[in-house]
């Protein structure tokens, strides 16, 4: 009988263990979720001052200003990316009327590749 306690106790410790023990875990799993995207942030910051360093690619005030001719809006998001062996900027902007426009640019032409607005 005295055996069966003892399980008990170490049996409620253990599952007590588990319940401080879940939200660590948690939270740790979402913090590499952003170390992961810090890192390619960083790699992306890294790669773009590289290549325009090299001539590459335009400055981004210049390709903004070339999008900006073409629509109007707050630029919500900005990423460079090499696609199709050119490096592109993608834009994501916010219209007048409240839609998302995403726009590909040609980082080294400035060039609009790709429009396309969400429904």
């Amino acid at each position: 009988m005295f055996r069966n306690r003892k399980s008990a106790h170490v049996g409620l410790r253990v599952l007590a263990a588990c319940f401080v023990l879940y939200p660590v875990v948690a939270l740790s799993e979402t913090a590499q979720d952003d170390d992961d995207e810090d890192v390619n942030d960083a790699r992306e910051h890294y790669e773009a001052r590289e290549a325009l360093r090299l001539g590459q690619v335009r400055p981004l005030d210049q390709i903004i200003a070339v999008v900006r001719k073409e629509i109007a809006g707050d630029i919500i998001e900005i990423e460079f990316e090499r696609n199709d062996g050119r490096y592109v900027y993608e834009l994501e902007i916010i219209d007048p009327s409240g839609r998302v426009i995403e726009v590909e640019v040609d980082a080294k032409t400035a060039e609009i590749l790709e429009r396309e607005e969400d429904e």
